[in-house]
């Protein structure tokens, strides 16, 4: 964090900063950033941006490149859709506010945040192309310095770039007022080592542009080649060479990666670490939510297919308790999920079940996934006793109540990331190990497996657009011709034909919520099919969107008014909380809540590269 200083001389630093350009402050990096600026979907990190004169140049940069806000005939193919965002972080409010109206009607995004921690930035659940650290890491101790170089390393895209300029020379004076430290290429270019990072440039030292004698800068250019934390072959020694007595390893495996890839707002907090070594901030997880999808994922598998999940010949798990999980067999897996809730008996049960099941992943998988060559294991679970009641809603809040599960940033980080491609290698194996077991035997032949697999199909709710359909009916009925419902993407009046479109396309993100689900035109939902709409295109519904949400589900003014409950209301909003990055689990804001959807779509063209539309 800055100190008072930065704030109590936020004008005349501003003017300091601001009376050199980017190009003669930053050119010895800059060959590394056409390559950067070339990709229309680039996310930019200017972490200590000041008075903002580096994010303002990113962001014209950008629209200079791609020809946007320029008139340009894109249909001709001289231009291109400018997605890239610059979030630029800066911790001193007074400097912050000036680097507002700096950068004000660019596309910028700021923060106040700081290393280590950086919990704004992550709470984005967005990773960078490019970090910049622009005169910031002498205000870093000595001692945050490896926690700080691993987030950073943690933010980074396979292939993307961070630069740091290093002030060498301080007097006693700014040592003391402006939290100055000694800094080293050679200790940073060691840390960086430690979590994965290549350096790709090293300057030698240069004289300051503002022309103070006894200060010199120095760049130094790192690079993330892959994940660069050792996470994704943890991940695949866990679910391929780890001894299993069961199937408890490769369903704790599979729910976490669920979740990362399904609900980046379930994320409590990060923390530092509780012990030492390269394992790093750790991610903060209701266990009570964990608990909900290991029931849901073994809800068909035991119940409906009869498969054993052990070698033994008893079909009963540790999890499944006479007063919980026999006394819910007329659930369905689809029920364990979030916005449902459970009244009378049942809610009494699956308060029992969620108890058991987080007592048996804190006492079986997490007991026994340790680091490799360790006995230290990887996932822990911090669980308080919960009273069984008559009502339960499944939200964020409710299953907060179990305590928490803790795992490595990395591991989630890695799930996050590469879902699409871990979770064929956990399923293939949990039929392997299904198969082995003698209770399976007649699925052990290579051709019967497949019914293992169909079996293990995590059944997200069907792709039904029932529910929305009749609400859109009901309206189309009742309302007055002044106020019917249009098209939230061309606002056609649907008089005639519409559908109900995903938003975000479900064969790419497998999401039937309340706010995802949105009345079209039936000749542009064809249109757009299973593509992802662009940022543009997005923001320019925004009204449409918002006015839908409110008039369907949160504002309702027609006769059936009364029927839209609060429990809808407080559905809607725990849907949109725990699957959108960002937002707090008590949110009601349909402005937030938008601007989420927007870091969504993001964060999908950047993890899947989806077509755009």
């Amino acid at each position: 964090m800055k100190p008072l200083f930065y704030n109590e001389n936020a004008k005349e630093l501003a003017r300091q900063y601001l009376s050199k350009t980017f190009d003669e402050v930053h050119q010895s990096w800059s060959q590394f950033l056409p390559s950067i600026i070339k990709n229309p979907n680039a996310r930019i990190l200017d972490l200590g941006a000041g008075s903002g004169r580096d994010s303002k140049y990113f962001a014209e940069l950008a629209e200079k490149t791609h020809n946007s806000n320029n008139g340009s005939d894109k249909s001709s193919g001289n231009g291109t859709d400018n997605n890239i965002q610059v979030f630029a972080v800066e911790p001193a409010k007074a400097l912050s506010t000036i680097g507002q109206n700096t950068t004000q009607g660019l596309n910028v995004k700021w923060l106040e945040d700081s290393l280590p921690a950086l919990s704004e930035v992550t709470k984005q659940e967005v990773s960078f192309d490019l970090i910049l650290l622009s005169a910031v890491w002498m205000h870093i101790p000595p001692s945050d310095r490896t926690r700080s170089i691993r987030k950073l390393a943690n933010l980074l895209k396979p292939g993307g770039i961070l630069v740091i300029s290093l002030r060498h020379g301080q007097t006693d004076e700014e040592c003391k007022q402006r939290k100055m430290h000694v800094v080293c290429a050679d200790e940073l270019k060691s840390l960086a080592t430690d979590v994965g990072l290549v350096t790709k440039l090293e300057t030698p030292k240069e004289e300051d542009k503002l022309g103070r004698n006894h200060v010199s800068w120095q760049t130094v250019v790192l690079q993330m080649p892959d994940d660069g934390t050792g996470a994704f072959p943890f991940i695949r020694h866990v679910a391929l060479n780890d001894g299993k007595s069961a199937t408890h390893k490769l369903a704790l495996l599979r729910v976490l990666l669920r979740i990362a890839d399904g609900h980046p707002g379930a994320v409590l907090r990060r923390e530092s670490s509780s012990f030492g070594g390269k394992n790093g901030d750790r991610v903060i997880l209701p266990v009570g939510l964990v608990a909900l999808y290991w029931c849901h994922q073994y809800k068909d598998l035991i119940d409906t297919h009869q498969l054993y999940q052990s070698p033994n010949k008893s079909p009963n798990m540790g999890f499944m308790k006479p007063d919980g999980w026999h006394k819910l067999t007329h659930r369905t897996a689809s029920d364990y999920r979030i916005g449902n809730l459970f009244t009378g008996d049942d809610a009494v049960a699956l308060h029992k079940t969620i108890t058991a099941a987080v007592r048996n992943i804190k006492e079986m998988p997490c007991k026994y996934i340790t680091l490799p060559n360790s006995d230290k294991t990887v996932f822990e679970v911090a669980s308080k006793p919960v009273k069984a009641k008559s009502s339960i809603f499944l939200d964020l809040q409710t299953l907060e109540q179990w305590g928490e599960f803790s795992l490595p940033e990395s591991t989630w980080l890695a799930f996050n990331r590469y879902a699409c491609w871990i979770e064929p290698v956990l399923v293939s194996e949990w039929v392997k190990t299904m198969a082995g077991y003698s209770g399976n035997a007649e699925y052990a032949s290579a051709e019967k497996q497949y019914q293992l697999y169909q079996a293990l199909n995590w059944l997200e709710p069907k792709r039904t657009t029932t529910e929305v359909r009749n609400r859109f009916d009901e309206l189309k009925q009742q309302l007055p011709s002044d106020e019917q419902v249009r098209c939230v993407w061309s606002e056609k009046s649907l008089s005639k034909s519409y559908d109900i479109d995903h938003s975000m396309p479900f064969a790419r993100w497998p999401n039937n919520d309340l706010w995802n689900l949105l009345p079209t035109d039936s000749q542009i939902n064809n249109q757009k099919s299973d593509r992802l709409p662009t940022e543009h295109k997005l923001k320019a519904a925004k009204n449409r969107i918002q006015h839908w949400w409110k008039q369907a589900w949160l504002e309702p003014s027609d006769q059936n008014a009364s029927t839209i409950s609060a429990t809808t209301n407080q559905r809607f909003f725990a849907e949109a909380n725990i699957a959108l990055p960002g937002l707090s689990s008590d949110n009601e804001s349909v402005d937030d809540l938008f601007e989420a959807l927007v870091m969504q779509r993001g964060r999908l063209k950047d993890m899947q590269q989806l077509r755009e539309w």
